[in-house]
């Protein structure tokens, strides 16, 4: 009988929620596991880095309007990219340690996001999208 009172009310909140609205984000990150995932996440930032021409361990790629990117490092080996297509995005990586990798890409308009790497080796790459 408890179950059934907790499903139906479940179901009937499920059915009050306010619909989505106009303007929000979503960020997808990933924090390698393994070294095998931390080798992988590296190749890709460094693919990406030969097809921009990037020449140095931190970079900005601004395509769009209104976008605010802040990229700070110290310590060394540190690799951070920061990538946004469109318009109001706001993003910022910190990196302290050494041998720390990071891309962020973000897509559509108005994505925030904010990633802080310390200590070493850390490996990641976020994703986000705005509407």
């Amino acid at each position: 009988m408890i179950r059934q009172t907790l499903a139906a009310a479940a179901l009937a909140l499920a059915c009050t929620a306010p619909v989505a609205q106009a303007g929000g984000s979503i960020n997808f990150s990933y924090n390698a596991q393994t070294s095998d995932e931390a080798r992988a996440i590296r190749g890709a930032l460094a693919i990406y880095g030969l097809v921009q021409d990037v020449q140095t361990n931190g970079h900005v790629t601004q395509n769009g309007i209104r976008n605010a990117a802040a990229l700070s490092q110290t310590g060394r080996g540190n690799s951070g990219i920061i990538h946004q297509d469109g318009s109001d995005h706001d993003a910022s990586l910190e990196q302290s340690g050494r041998r720390n990798s990071h891309g962020i890409f973000q897509f559509g308009r108005g994505a925030s996001t904010h990633v802080t790497q310390s200590g070493r080796g850390n490996t990641g790459v976020t994703f986000g999208y705005g509407w």
